[in-house]
């Protein structure tokens, strides 16, 4: 029976645990996320390792973590967090990696740190529901703020990230020049729609009221947009501008378990785990080295993936070093200009 090593407390020696006793707390965001990943990723793990998986999510998970790591009492195993909180916390909430055994020279400069190679790329995107606007139809994203020509509620989850980026572009700034992002520029164009604007509190409430009819057009993610359409939506994607980020699996300071752990991450980063992933998500792999016009997705996975090679108009990936350094003062800025 192969091992692995358990994170040692303070003053132990790691110790050899048979792979087959360990059980990894696995941090998703849940939903579909954490049933594709189970599929995708952990199932065939356990099949190769014994290894198995307890899965947990919860909507406030940095701050769960930050508890745990100050009191010394991490009893998570990996997380499953976007690219900013990976330069945020590298080395404070998660632990370093070797990077070596993962596939850091195949993906975009500046998309690792110490602590992490990313996995999945996802777009924040703009889109409309089809049977609102007939004849003419939005075109670009200018058109979110145009309610005269094109009436009817906007639906957003309540963050900022992809949302400041699409106000900027429709106010005029040049895509390559959004970041620094100009926040309080961005608000005043949101200060436009905000009457019409629906804040979602959940990806779930969002996805209810396109399908509901309740909101016309929305700005959230491709994979989302998929599952509103599979779901009895009728929504359509407006390629003008997408920004696009990506997710990590990393380990906490801490963790019971951090070299079954790191096995399990570097397994998830091959590719035959990041297709059989991205297929199910609607996602892309970050792996330069896989195409995602091979991945076998759904059709309507396709309609909302700006990874293929379809044209998807300009793409600009998020800041991740802005993001991590002031994501605490947006934020601020963003609950402020949304209660007030």
């Amino acid at each position: 029976m192969t091992t692995a090593c358990g994170s040692a407390t303070s003053g132990e020696e790691p110790r050899a645990v048979p792979s087959d006793k360990i059980t990894l707390a696995w941090q998703t965001i849940g939903g579909e996320t954490m049933n594709q990943q189970a599929k995708s990723i952990q199932e065939p793990f356990t099949a190769k390792t014994g290894v198995k998986f307890d899965n947990v999510s919860s909507p406030t998970y940095i701050s769960q973590l930050q508890t745990m790591v100050e009191a010394g009492k991490t009893i998570w195993d990996v997380v499953h967090t976007g690219s900013y909180l990976a330069n945020a916390y590298c080395g404070t909430l998660f632990e370093k990696v070797d990077t070596s055994r993962m596939p850091a020279t195949l993906v975009p400069e500046g998309t690792t740190t110490e602590c992490s190679v990313p996995g999945i790329k996802f777009a924040s995107e703009f889109a409309y529901d089809t049977t609102a606007y007939k004849g003419t139809v939005p075109t670009k994203v200018a058109d979110f703020f145009d309610t005269k020509t094109f009436p009817g509620k906007r639906v957003i989850y309540t963050n900022p990230k992809g949302t400041l980026e699409v106000a900027l572009v429709a106010d005029g700034v040049p895509p390559d020049k959004l970041y620094p992002l100009d926040v309080e520029r961005a608000l005043r164009k949101l200060d436009t729609v905000k009457s019409d604007i629906i804040f979602a509190p959940s990806y779930t409430a969002l996805q209810q009221n396109l399908v509901s009819k309740q909101a016309t057009m929305t700005l959230t993610t491709g994979n989302r947009l998929s599952i509103i359409n599979d779901s009895g939506g009728t929504m359509a994607p407006v390629w003008d501008f997408t920004s696009w980020d990506y997710a990590n699996w990393l380990i906490p300071k801490g963790a019971p378990h951090a070299k079954a752990a790191e096995d399990a991450i570097v397994f998830a980063l091959e590719p035959a785990q990041l297709i059989k992933y991205a297929a199910m998500s609607g996602d892309a792999p970050v792996r330069t080295d896989v195409d995602p016009n091979t991945i076998p997705y759904s059709e309507s996975a396709k309609l909302f993936n700006p990874f293929l090679t379809s044209g998807s108009g300009t793409m600009v990936r998020q800041d991740n070093k802005f993001w991590a350094e002031n994501v605490a003062e947006v934020t601020k800025k963003w609950t402020a200009w949304q209660v007030g």
